[in-house]
């Protein structure tokens, strides 16, 4: 395969990845417009993130799976097909529970797209070229973090349906393209697909998602004991050793546990978690702006704006480093940055430059561990066949980080009785947990090592 095609498959799985991800961030303009029509309160609004990311995790390792079985294309346009059709849905709704199924079938697709992507650069490019091609595509956290909220408010002056409009001739065309442009991989044989573990998982994701979902920040100790809160959460905890057990026996398992044999993805699988939780101090930044500043709600919105710049410049520099010099100097040096970023916010929100200066210090290390370095390290320690699986390990990692984040963040700022006080208080956990992840890149290979591995799962 020449460099011409394989760039044609990346600027294809680069646009399908964009769409996924910006669908995320632009419908956060039209809440007020959803909330207003359907006519429900601010815990119901706030299901249309939680369900997209709750099946947004349940469809990362069935898909991922299932395109480790039948073939990384016809699984990738199944699961654009879905992302459309869940659109199409929320573009009809009329009632909220109907944009609400539509939401959970987006996320489903979704949640295929991105590890699917990601295998598709382990299967075409090679060793010395993977790092590049992935910090590309991790730059699309980066670009639809500026673009979604600024395309979301334009789209809303036709209605809040074009955010989901839109979506359905994007992916029209990317079908159509990926019949002439991406490889037909290898269908595996005799293959039984492992529908007991993929219902374990699916409870125990739901389980969690309805408990954290449930959490009241204001009142956290006595939500957690209510009834709407601890029975979900204690069943995603007794869920979690049944599903190992379940996966442990099962011929084909959906969620690749015996990739945890090794103890580098150990180590990436833990840091995807803080990843998720890092992702989510991002949210609560316009809300600091506003308490720290004393700036108006769409002044504040603004000042994410450089942090996702140097999120998205920088991504797929990190990239071109990580076939130079491996993922362990990278990601070492790039959460000492996120850790000096965030503890900078914590202690100097109140000065406007300075604030500005800590996103940009924060977007620069969160581009070390966000996009392509977690990514690079599970295809150099996923044989072949098993590629897109180690993926869905880091997307689901990052997502239940990202579903904790929220309750435990807003936890520890509602407990405090000054505001500010109690933003500081969560960035200064959330620059220790950045340390943590510090200290565990140390554990990761070394450039050399990683390339001896890559070899070795090639040649099986």
């Amino acid at each position: 395969m020449d460099n011409r095609h394989r760039n044609r498959i990346l600027i294809l799985i680069f646009i399908g990845v964009f769409m996924g991800s910006l669908d995320i961030g632009i419908v956060g303009p039209a809440l007020p417009a959803i909330q207003g029509q359907f006519g429900v309160n601010e815990r119901l609004v706030s299901w249309i993130f939680a369900i997209y990311i709750l099946f947004f995790m349940i469809g990362t390792p069935l898909m991922a799976k299932l395109s480790d079985i039948y073939g990384r294309r016809s699984i990738y346009v199944l699961d654009i097909f879905i992302f459309a059709l869940g659109s199409a849905i929320t573009v009809t709704s009329v009632s909220f529970e109907q944009l609400l199924i539509g939401r959970a079938i987006q996320g489903f697709g979704a949640g295929g797209i991105f590890p699917v992507a990601s295998a598709f650069i382990g299967d075409t490019f090679p060793p010395e070229k993977r790092g590049g091609a992935l910090g590309i595509i991790g730059s699309v956290w980066g670009l639809s973090g500026i673009l979604g909220p600024i395309l979301g408010a334009l789209l809303l002056n036709y209605g809040w349906q074009w955010l989901f409009i839109i979506n359905i001739p994007i992916a029209a065309v990317i079908i159509a393209l990926s019949f002439y442009i991406l490889p037909v991989t290898k269908r595996q044989e005799n293959v039984r697909f492992d529908w007991q573990g993929t219902v374990v998982f699916a409870l125990m994701v739901g389980a969690l998602a309805v408990g954290v979902n449930q959490i009241d920040t204001a009142n956290f100790t006595s939500s957690l004991l209510s009834l709407y809160v601890w029975p979900f959460l204690a069943l995603s905890v007794v869920l979690l050793p049944l599903l190992l057990k379940v996966e442990r026996y099962a011929l084909d398992p959906v969620i690749q546990i015996d990739l945890y044999k090794s103890f580098e993805v150990k180590i990436a699988t833990s840091i995807a978690i803080g990843t998720g939780l890092c992702q989510t101090a991002i949210v609560f930044m316009p809300a600091l702006a506003v308490v720290a500043l004393s700036l108006t709600t769409s002044h504040a919105s603004l000042m994410v704006i450089p942090l996702v710049l140097a999120l998205g410049v920088s991504a797929p520099v990190i990239g071109r480093l990580l076939d130079k010099f491996g993922t362990k100097m990278v990601m070492f040096v790039g959460t000492l940055i996120l850790a000096v970023g965030l503890f900078m916010l914590s202690f100097f929100a109140s000065s406007f430059y300075l604030f500005i200066l800590s996103g940009v210090v924060i977007g620069l290390g969160l581009a070390t561990v966000l996009g392509s370095p977690l990514r690079y390290i599970m295809l150099t320690e996923s044989p072949a066949d098993k590629r897109a699986a180690g993926q869905a390990l880091i997307n689901f990692n990052a997502s239940a980080g990202q579903l904790v984040g929220g309750a435990m963040i807003g936890a520890v700022i509602g407990s405090q009785a000054d505001k500010l006080t109690g933003y500081q208080s969560a960035y200064i956990l959330i620059a220790f947990l950045a340390v943590g992840m510090m200290l565990l890149t140390l554990g990761l290979k070394n450039r050399a090592k990683q390339l001896e591995t890559m070899k070795l799962n090639q040649e099986h």
